[in-house]
């Protein structure tokens, strides 16, 4: 490999939420941890190289991205997922989160159901209730292991609540499925009929793994594109979170303007100019990198199934067709929510996300990160393995 994926970086002391934060989150001080969705490696060096020169230049100026920088975003998409999108659709954001909560505000009013896929990305939740709208759950169902929208329920839910806005994820996250052009065609169909805007969250979509293609939901018609909010970003695919950059898509123009309109009355205007940098940069030269991130993710995923299997067989895997999350079914163990909390927290002294976070249709789950080196990986599932044989 050119990268180097498997050296340890000491993260502790940079101020990191995932390292430096343990005692504010309730947690131990020192516990490993495989929580929040960004890696333990650093960025490619062809996007330091570009942020450099900017640290160089000295000047951090409000900045604004220029056609070179939506003709790398817009060659990346096109490529890699046959989607042809256009400048005027682009409306740039902090994060998808915050696009997120601005479609909320601009496409539904106070006490209207907004509907999810439990068990689903919390702030999906968290930013529904904020604002003071309703969350309408259609929860996804588990056939042979895996996980499946269940489209009777789904229409069902839509019809009852007047619903008129639906947050996708798509690849699912937590539960890891990347979703089939069938799948996609079906909400779509069922959103024309209610007249239901979709806000679709596709920022894990450079992740999948072999056997699973990634589809924009927008892109499967011109229909489904005149519906769609496409929220994406090189953050999670570049680890490059902290910079703070999301590339919205919204083709049809008044969906476009009333979201714009809720933007500026959050108050906010520019974005960060290291983000721009380093998201043009990651789409232009940082595809070498990637490639080699997503062979690396997909050794870990092998060597933590064989584990499971062979030293913790309790623990079952969900198998995933996408994202560096994986989603772990500890139900097996018998434990309560507060037992399990103690056996990862205080006996395997470790940090994942607890599956009752996603909803109620998550408990009994965690979601542990496995974008770090193979000996973390190791370490953390040879800590669980203690734990376990011990309780």
């Amino acid at each position: 490999m050119k990268y180097d994926f498997d050296t340890v970086i000491d993260r502790r002391g940079t101020n990191s939420l995932k390292y430096d934060c343990a005692k504010e989150r309730g947690k131990r001080e020192d516990v490993l941890p495989l929580w929040v969705a960004d890696m333990d490696f650093r960025t490619a060096p062809e996007i330091l190289e570009r942020l450099e020169q900017v640290v160089q230049h000295g000047i951090f100026g409000y900045s604004e991205g220029k056609e070179d920088y939506f003709l790398a975003v817009q060659h990346w998409y096109k490529e890699y997922f046959s989607w042809e999108t256009k400048e005027r659709w682009l409306v740039k954001t902090p994060g998808v989160v915050f696009a997120i909560a601005a479609a909320i505000r601009a496409f539904t009013k106070e006490g209207d159901g907004v509907l999810l896929q439990q068990p689903v990305y919390y702030p999906f939740r968290e930013t529904i209730a904020d604002n003071h709208r309703v969350p309408v759950n259609s929860p996804l169902k588990q056939v042979n292991g895996r996980y499946e929208m269940d489209f009777e329920d789904l229409e069902k839910k839509i019809r009852e609540n007047h619903v008129k806005l639906f947050l996708l994820c798509s690849p699912h996250n937590p539960v890891g499925r990347v979703w089939e052009e069938w799948e996609l065609r079906k909400v779509g169909e069922i959103c024309l009929r209610y007249g239901v805007l979709v806000v679709s969250d596709e920022i894990h979509s450079d992740f999948t793994y072999e056997g699973h293609t990634h589809h924009v939901f927008a892109g499967l018609s011109p229909e489904f594109s005149e519906i769609t909010i496409t929220c994406t970003a090189p953050s999670k695919t570049f680890n490059l979170a902290g910079l703070q950059i999301s590339n919205i898509f919204i083709p049809n123009a008044k969906l476009r303007e009333a979201f714009k309109k809720a933007i500026a009355a959050a108050g906010y205007s520019q974005v960060n100019l290291m983000g721009l940098t380093a998201c043009q940069a990651a789409y232009e030269k940082g595809r070498p990198w990637l490639e080699e991130v997503k062979a690396y993710l997909a050794n870990n995923l092998a060597f933590v199934r064989e584990y499971l299997k062979e030293q913790l067989p309790q623990i079952r895997l969900v198998e995933p067709e996408g994202t560096y999350l994986l989603w772990l079914d500890f139900r097996a163990l018998g434990l309560t929510e507060k037992q399990r909390e103690d056996l990862i927290v205080r006996k395997a002294r470790l940090w994942l996300d607890s599956g009752a976070m996603f909803g109620p249709d998550g408990e009994g789950f965690e979601r542990i990160n496995i974008a770090c080196p193979r000996s973390t990986l190791r370490q953390a599932l040879e800590q669980l393995k203690e734990a376990v044989y011990k309780k």
